[in-house]
């Protein structure tokens, strides 16, 4: 009898972007990573584009790629950062893909999720017809196909939910199986009740919709599901595999699928080598040959369903309450002790309020301008995509009852922002975890702020007051942030930006960085006009420019004048411009003053003229304040850096005898080598070329002086010294001194006292060594020679399996 294996991951991470910047801002909470999907990337996303089996001394025998042989799915907006910000593994994800289609009868591996992850019987019909239609149409600008399958955001489903599926040509999905309800045999009268998460997974079903259409329907193995996710099924590939291989039943007389889902993040970000573990237990699967791997277009197409099912509406695979956990205080949360989700529906119902008036004021506004707003909505996700004046004008000749104007075309661009961010302030992560101010919820509160913004500047109508009235109702767990209102104020208001405002930060960075035209996030910015006068403590800036947005096409011309005094005060203000005298009577003030060295008088000159000098450095984006706040302290940082440096100079030597006298080292002179060394290491490891011989030197002073070593910060640097070299050492094969000097600093990392990721290195080597090994090999030269033994040497302390040490038994994965 047939027995198929089918292991499918969901990858999916919550829309990050700044709603006005269109761009993730710095998050401290990932370092050293720069923000959290760039840190999942590293941990989960690219491991599972080159994961390792390995042999029996532990050394990587084969890289694989895991998603040709897994079904998967990746959100959409996921991958539009991932285009920008990891490309070599979003160019994976997507050629994967295309080597499952191979793999499988034609089928490819991936398939195509609601758009940006909202909870589907929720939705008004209106934003289930739009995730749809984008997330396929985002499906087939990426892939190059049209998506057979389609992952349902948490599995939450309903019957309108499946019949736009149907209508749109989708073929499958998959559920949770205490999402069927009862089955029957097609062509049977007596159903079976399967509730209760009863219904044999092994096989497909057959959806029969109230309209006459159909979908097919797979149900997930819930047990092995929730082993791999919750009970630490990854800590062994070959366990992995066997409880797979353990799903299938000799009492069944049918072709059998063994099938999973879990998030993809289980593999490789929620459990570390989890990606190791898939490795292995498909390579066992495949080396058996008893089972084979498939995917669920595949089985489809050979095994169409003999049953039909149907689903209990409104349920999910992360809710055992139906979809509660989005809308109610059901007692499914994050876990944190004493706290309630009293939240969760106050929440929904103010952003159910801004989206049905947002909806009313798009239909009467843009139905002024556009022939059907709605089909002009589905249709934007081509905009989205592609923001060019082409595919501008291709759009609007389409949907626009005529020949617009710049400012209609304007507000055209806004209404329809207006919605797209009505559709992500409901992304589910908002109501997923414990409290109305986490991240995840001042997420889409923010996304809400910028739909208030944009009804306010398109349509004159205030939504925001009675929306932070309905946000009162949502009380916060934190006495401090008291609720929903509260916590809009503080964390979502001061975030909204206007062009006045990125004027602002244009304005203060160019104090610092000069005033070139450059793009600025999702605005361009042209410099008319500037002027810079500085004098002993004092900097200033005045100039003229054009602000566009990239997204909106929006665009103004604003005056600004910065005042910079001593490195602490900075202050700037920026209005529209209005006429060419009024700007020349402005800077003549200005040079006048600040040549006259009155600065009180200037800055009261200018805040008159300027209608206020309300900005400053807090009112950088995040990002660039950081950038700024270190060009601002780089100098004071660097006079207590030589002062720490002279400090140790004189007194090393003292520290050194008290560490050999087993004497208490006084805390100043303790924490003056710590920063020292540290800071020498770091310094010497993102220096090219890099130096063993220095990192060697520091490495022995800090086990003599006993000094604590910064691990994250230092094994980030020390990983990507090694890339740096590696990819050098890609570009010239036959470069023996590059080759030498990473040979060397491996030597050395190994004397770190923490983990430091080879993962890029190894993967340059293990290519080398399939690409370039056999042909210098085959050189007998002295050089050759002496490359072949220093490369297998790097080999060997990279931990990959090379020529010369073939393992002598195969081993599990564990995790």
């Amino acid at each position: 009898m047939d027995r198929y294996i089918c292991i499918h991951a969901h990858f999916y991470q919550p829309p990050r972007e700044n709603p006005w910047l269109e761009t993730v801002e710095r998050q401290e909470s990932a370092y050293p990573y720069h923000d959290w999907n760039e840190r999942i990337t590293a941990e989960c996303y690219a491991p599972n584009c080159a994961s390792r089996i390995l042999d029996a001394r532990d050394h990587i025998r084969e890289i694989v790629n895991n998603y040709s042989k897994i079904s998967f799915n990746f959100g959409p907006t996921l991958l539009s950062w991932m285009q920008e910000n990891g490309p070599e593994v979003y160019r994976c994800i997507i050629e994967s893909d295309r080597q499952s289609q191979k793999r499988f009868s034609g089928h490819g591996s991936a398939m195509v999720q609601a758009y940006n992850h909202i909870i589907m019987p929720l939705g008004n019909s209106h934003d289930k017809y739009t995730q749809v239609l984008w997330g396929i149409r985002d499906f087939e600008h990426r892939f190059g196909r049209f998506p057979e399958g389609i992952w349902l955001p948490e599995t939450a489903v309903d019957l309108e939910t499946l019949e736009i599926l149907a209508e749109q040509g989708i073929k499958f999905t998959v559920l949770a199986p205490r999402q069927a309800g009862r089955t029957r045999k097609i062509g049977g009268r007596s159903w079976k009740d399967v509730s209760g998460g009863r219904i044999d997974p092994s096989r497909a079903y057959l959806a029969k919709l109230p309209s006459g259409r159909k979908i097919n329907l797979f149900f997930y193995d819930g047990p092995i599901s929730q082993a791999v996710a919750f009970e630490k099924l990854l800590n062994s590939g070959e366990q992995f595999a066997a409880r797979l291989e353990s799903g299938f039943s000799d009492a069944r007389d049918w072709p059998q699928l063994v099938h999973i889902a879990t998030d993809g993040e289980t593999y490789g970000h929620h459990h570390r080598h989890g990606e190791m573990a898939l490795s292995y237990a498909l390579h066992r699967i495949e080396s058996q040959g008893s089972r084979r791997l498939t995917n669920y277009g595949e089985f489809l197409e050979r095994f169409p369903p003999a049953h039909e099912v149907q689903i209990i509406e409104n349920t999910a695979w992360s809710c055992v309450h139906g979809v509660e956990r989005w809308r109610s205080d059901c007692g499914c949360n994050a876990g944190h002790a004493g706290w309630n989700q009293k939240w969760r529906g106050p929440l929904r119902a103010a952003l159910d309020f801004l989206r049905d008036e947002a909806a009313l004021l798009f239909e009467r506004h843009a139905g002024e301008l556009l022939r059907d707003p709605w089909a002009a909505r589905n249709d934007y996700i081509n905009v989205i995509l592609d923001r060019s004046p082409e595919s501008l004008w291709i759009f609007f000749e389409k949907h626009s009852q005529r020949q617009l104007q710049a400012e209609e075309t304007v507000k055209v661009l806004k209404l329809l922002e207006m919605q797209r961010h009505a559709m992500l302030m409901y992304t589910s992560c908002g109501w997923f975890f414990d409290e109305i101010s986490g991240i995840e919820t001042v997420q889409v509160l923010q996304y809400a702020g910028r739909v208030i913004q944009l009804a306010a500047v398109t349509t004159k109508v205030d939504l925001e007051s009675e929306f932070v009235n309905l946000l009162a109702k949502a009380e916060s767990n934190i006495p401090e942030l008291s609720n929903g209102a509260k916590v809009y104020e503080m964390l979502v208001r001061p975030a909204l930006v206007n062009l006045c405002k990125v004027g602002a930060h244009f304005a203060i960075s160019s104090i610092f960085e000069g005033s070139e035209d450059r793009p600025k996030f999702c605005y361009q910015i042209k410099t008319v006009d500037y002027h810079r006068l500085d004098s002993h403590s004092v900097k200033l800036a005045l100039g003229r420019i054009r602000v566009t947005s990239e997204i909106t096409r929006d665009s103004r011309e604003l005056v600004f004048g910065v005042v910079h005094i001593n490195d602490q005060i900075l202050h700037a203000g920026v209005r529209d411009f209005t006429d060419e005298e009024d700007y020349r009577q402005l800077i003549e003030l200005a040079q006048r003053e600040s040549e006259s060295g009155a600065f009180a008088e200037l800055l009261n000159a200018l805040d008159q003229r300027l209608g206020g000098m309300q900005y400053s450095l807090k009112s950088l984006f995040k990002d660039e304040q950081k950038r700024i706040l270190d060009l601002i302290l780089s100098h004071t940082l660097k006079e207590a850096e030589t002062s720490f440096y002279q400090i140790y100079q004189r007194n090393g030597s003292l520290l050194r005898f008290l560490q050999e006298m087993q004497q208490p080292v006084p805390d100043v002179l303790r924490v003056t080598s710590e920063f020292v060394i540290n800071n020498d290491l770091k310094n010497t490891l993102e220096h090219d070329p890099v130096d063993p011989l220095r990192i060697s030197m520091l490495l022995e002073l800090a086990k003599r002086e006993g000094i604590e070593l910064e691990q994250a910060g230092l094994a980030y640097a020390a990983g990507n010294a090694l890339t740096r070299l590696m990819r050098r050492l890609r570009d010239e094969p036959k470069n023996t001194k590059t080759l030498a000097i990473a040979d060397m600093l491996v030597t050395l990392l190994q004397m770190f006292p923490f983990q430091v990721n080879y993962w890029e290195a190894q993967n340059i080597f293990y290519a080398l060594l399939k690409n370039e090994f056999p042909r210098i090999n085959e050189d007998h030269d002295p050089a050759s020679r002496e490359w072949r033994e220093r490369f297998l040497a790097l080999g060997e302390k990279l931990q990959v399996s090379v020529p010369a040490l073939e393992p002598v038994a195969e081993m599990q994965i564990a995790g």
